[in-house]
């Protein structure tokens, strides 16, 4: 019946349904999050994090020139599993969306409305022909005003939903079995790191590496982003 779909060509716009209801470049798009190197946000009792795999495999590479968490804003943290030039433009709309809160409103923006705005963007990309949609999924943790830890996820579609703990890209559903049986909201920063990181040990196996990570963790009483990467997570280990 797939096949049937594409030959009649109901795959060649992502504003075309199928009969069945399905739009199938959507679709596709949200395959190739799954190509994308996995990451874990975490909503503690003390703060919010996101560990993310670089998946950095070539030696010549500079672990420090590839990023894949990045700062929105002091209290707001971002990353996206997918085409990752796709997320760059996303992550810097949001960082514009953040600095222009500040300058009208003169306070810093909440952690949803990053989401909602990045949200209503991907879905525009849905609705409209000429252009193909983003394909990364994207994860915006942060610390609100009010103190409140704050973790979303947002998909191809532009649909977005809250977590206490969440994980996107390869693997993410075996990732998210072993989050619903480890993860507490009782445990702080640092014990959510150590998890996180046995939790790629055991995913990954032989692979694990840890100049493949960076971690950017965010606590409530700074309600600023600190990076961690590659030998700094050592410690976590332990």
């Amino acid at each position: 019946m797939e096949m049937q779909h594409q030959v009649m060509g109901y795959d060649r716009t992502a504003t075309m349904f199928s009969p069945d209801g399905r739009l199938l470049q959507v679709e596709y798009a949200e395959k190739t999050v799954r190509l994308g190197s996995a990451s874990i946000g975490l909503v503690c009792s003390d703060g919010v994090l996101i560990l993310a795999d670089k998946r950095l495999v070539d030696e010549l590479v500079i672990p420090d020139s590839s990023i894949k968490i990045y700062e929105i804003d002091e209290h707001i943290i971002g990353t996206a599993a997918g085409i990752l030039s796709d997320a760059r433009i996303l992550m810097e709309k949001a960082q514009v969306i953040a600095q222009q809160h500040r300058v009208t409103f003169d306070t810093t923006v909440d952690t949803e409305t990053i989401v909602k705005e990045i949200s209503n963007l991907k879905q525009a990309y849905t609705q409209y022909g000429g252009a193909r949609p983003f394909g990364v999924e994207v994860m915006i943790n942060g610390i609100n005003l009010d103190g409140s830890g704050r973790l979303y996820v947002s998909d191809v579609t532009g649909n977005y939903f809250g977590y206490k703990a969440a994980a996107i890209g390869e693997n993410d559903d075996q990732i998210k079995a072993l989050l619903r049986k480890q993860f507490k909201e009782s445990m702080s920063v640092d014990q959510g790191i150590k998890l996180s990181l046995s939790i790629f040990k055991n995913v990954l196996a032989k692979n694990f590496d840890l100049k493949r990570f960076e971690c950017v963790f965010i606590k409530k009483e700074t309600r600023k982003a600190k990076r961690l990467m590659g030998d700094q997570l050592v410690r976590f280990l332990k």
